[in-house]
């Protein structure tokens, strides 16, 4: 039977990946022309878009539930074999998606506590810490974005190998949703508009909570 077009990735997760890859790119033009203000916003928009990717991991379609491509050794070598089939991820590439997602929380996370010499321009977590810490913290956030970058190539370069060796758009599907696969593969379950909305209010609401140094939830 001939592939068909199969709904693959939702529009909420589409518009996490693109977003995010923009976000990431303008965060280290910001750093680069030293705009700390705006660094530290864009740095806010990338938590945001964590929190909602970790909420809609949850609660949103097949293939955005970490349930349905976090995978152990044993479908990671079934995949190497060439028995593995579904959609989405597969097992091999969910570790790639884990490692990024990791790798950038991190990221966000140090760029919370970090601050300046003159204090002039911190993140909202600094003032738990002292501001020796937090100047440490700052060259940590330098530092571990360029291992952040080398994860990005490894996982671009991982794109153009199942491009050019198998033959394999990545790109395409996650740009319309869709990819030819075989008309006995099930379709993606679509998860509900108002969950990826309620998602969304969760996220904005937990990073204007951390904007705000993290008061008390009592308070």
């Amino acid at each position: 039977m001939r592939p068909r077009k199969t709904a693959v990735w939702d529009l909420p997760t589409r518009l996490f990946h693109w977003t995010l890859v923009v976000l990431i790119a303008l965060s280290w033009w910001s750093a680069e022309i030293e705009e700390l203000d705006l660094h530290l916003w864009l740095g806010m928009g990338v938590l945001s878009l964590l929190i909602f990717r970790l909420l809609w991991g949850l609660f949103g379609s097949s293939t955005a539930r970490f349930s349905s491509f976090v995978r152990g050794p044993r479908a990671i070598r079934n995949y190497l074999a060439g028995k593995w089939q579904g959609i989405g991820h597969n097992p091999l590439g969910a570790l790639s998606v884990l490692a990024l997602l990791g790798f950038v929380a991190v990221e966000v996370g140090l760029g919370l506590f970090s601050g300046d010499e003159d204090g002039l321009m911190s993140g909202p977590l600094a003032q738990f810490i002292s501001l020796d810490l937090s100047e440490e913290i700052t060259d940590l956030h330098e530092d571990f974005f360029n291992l952040l970058l080398v994860l990005i190539g490894i996982h671009v370069a991982a794109v153009i190998f199942y491009l050019v060796a198998k033959r394999k758009n990545l790109i395409g599907p996650m740009i319309s949703g869709k990819a030819a696969l075989d008309p006995a593969t099930e379709p993606m379950r679509p998860g509900k508009w108002w969950a990826a909305l309620l998602c969304l209010i969760a996220a904005i609401a937990i990073t204007r909570w951390i904007i705000a140094g993290a008061p008390p939830l009592g308070a």
